[in-house]
């Protein structure tokens, strides 16, 4: 069970899970309407696809696939940790995230699948960057897990048994960051399209300009 959360996993996790919110409504909004930042539907269209023989299709889908994956692999390359700690290069990862953001703005703009794979990667690399503190997983790019511990949590609690109240508190922090990223990147794509990807690169470059701060403040290498 947690017992605490420093303020900066409070901010950079609601930070990172609303722009996950915000890339993956572009990419459900957009001309493939692909999802980015979770691979469970995506899988699930390969295999239907490949039960169809449908080759073009179920190859876009392994690449969307091995996007987000070359994303978490460039994360492990990065920061070569399981655990979020002060002093690792995630200010690195994190302008990485903001320039494939970048990069997928003009490739989208034509209708290119290069546009899904670059959000895709970038997705990729914050999910894998963020992954576990204290023993707890963090995920900001995906919402089953916390909606399946948040019933866990309901089911504990008409049992009578203990809750992790911060545990819940982080379920309901990164539910409704993303959430209010989904609705922040609805609103944006109904006025810019392609270019509300601009919004969380640049989002995500103010985040590692500002976790790069927070860690020399805090005296840690």
């Amino acid at each position: 069970m947690l017992s605490r959360l420093p303020q900066w996993i409070w901010a950079g996790t609601w930070a990172l899970a609303f722009i996950a919110g915000m890339v993956n409504v572009v990419g459900l909004l957009g001309f493939e309407h692909q999802a980015i930042t979770h691979l469970t539907g995506t899988t699930s269209l390969l295999a239907a696809a490949l039960s169809e023989w449908d080759i073009a299709a179920a190859l876009h889908l392994v690449a969307v696939i091995g996007s987000f994956m070359a994303g978490t692999v460039l994360s492990g390359l990065l920061v070569q940790d399981s655990s979020l700690k002060l002093g690792r290069r995630y200010s690195v990862a994190l302008l990485i995230e903001s320039l494939l953001l970048c990069a997928a703005i003009p490739l989208l703009r034509r209708h290119s699948h290069l546009g899904d794979y670059s959000a895709a990667c970038a997705i990729g690399l914050q999910n894998a960057m963020v992954s576990t503190y204290s023993g707890s997983v963090v995920r900001t790019a995906h919402l089953t897990g916390m909606f399946t511990d948040l019933g866990i949590f309901l089911g504990h609690f008409l049992k009578g048994v203990p809750v992790d109240l911060l545990r819940l508190r982080l379920c309901l922090n990164i539910i409704s960051a993303f959430l209010c990223g989904g609705i922040a990147g609805g609103v944006g794509f109904k006025y810019l399209a392609y270019d509300t990807l601009a919004i969380p690169a640049v989002l995500t470059l103010c985040l590692a300009w500002a976790y790069q701060g927070y860690r020399l403040r805090s005296g840690e290498s």
